[in-house]
């Protein structure tokens, strides 16, 4: 069977407070490509541009030059809100994207009318609080009983878990996870990884996840991607990926911070000798 490309980014470029002193380029022509079905992990230092690359996809930000291709739609023009139909996310923050003063069930009902643009009063039908019910089970978390408890009563962790299954409840073209475990204890982090791991194999989720764990980039994920100053600079995949080590990342990060330092060397001495 062919693949089928979900995500095309041809030349990305980002550029924040052009022409000023403090110029700085978040996204240098970066091009990317995701078949269906494909868990792509983003790795990279603070600044290398992988956050302002899924703000770019989601349409948070438009693009200075570029295009985002989004299961054949031409999305490089589209609002954030057009996209939404597309493009699920989650984010670092466990309250983000959810509404702390409505219920865990409220919350759900939402998330399922997400593309219909229906009120909250359809949206809680029995057959669907049956099928949301049905859905928290799954996460193994004894929230099934919790329904009607505000999400803002709720852990950083259930709130996540949570987060997750309303990002996937209308199944998205394309799951953007934006370091979805950072702000969680590593009991929970490993958690929500594996609801992670599980939601994308059932679901069959083309996703891209941005992460500062290693080791996550090492367990989960078809690919790796490692960013750098904008660009993405180094690939794993196949083979390489299967038998990446932590230190192997470490290696490279050492390596690319190795080649900043001879680059800003070069530059200091051309100015010594031609300035």
């Amino acid at each position: 069977m062919a693949s089928e490309t979900i995500l095309e980014i041809r030349d990305l470029t980002r550029t924040f407070r052009r022409g000023g002193d403090t110029e700085i380029h978040a996204l240098q022509e970066v091009s990317l490509t995701l078949e269906r079905g494909e868990f792509v992990v983003v790795l990279g230092t603070n600044g290398s541009g992988k956050s302002t690359l899924l703000n770019e996809i989601a349409g948070g930000l438009p693009p200075e030059s570029g295009t985002i291709v989004i299961a054949g739609e031409d999305v490089t023009r589209w609002p954030e809100y057009r996209r939404a139909r597309l493009v699920a996310r989650a984010f670092q923050n466990p309250f983000t994207g959810t509404a702390p003063n409505l219920t865990v069930a409220e919350n759900l009902a939402l998330a399922a009318q997400r593309c219909s643009g229906n009120g909250l009063a359809p949206a809680l039908r029995h057959e669907r609080l049956d099928m949301i019910a049905q859905r928290v089970a799954e996460l193994g978390m004894d929230l099934e009983d919790r329904l009607d408890t505000p999400m803002g009563q709720l852990s950083g962790g259930q709130r996540q878990a949570l987060t997750l299954l309303m990002a996937t409840l209308v199944r998205p073209e394309l799951l953007l996870l934006d370091e979805h475990t950072a702000a969680l204890d590593p009991r929970m982090a490993e958690k929500v990884m594996r609801l992670t791991q599980k939601m994308i194999h059932r679901e069959g989720l083309t996703t891209l996840m941005v992460t500062h764990a290693l080791p996550q980039a090492i367990r989960y994920g078809d690919r790796v991607i490692m960013m750098h100053r904008g660009r993405i600079a180094v690939e794993f995949s196949g083979a390489s990926k299967r038998m990446l080590k932590v230190q192997d990342l470490l290696d490279r990060f050492d390596q690319l911070r190795a080649a900043d330092l001879l680059d800003e060397s070069a530059e200091a001495m051309l100015r010594r000798l031609y300035v």
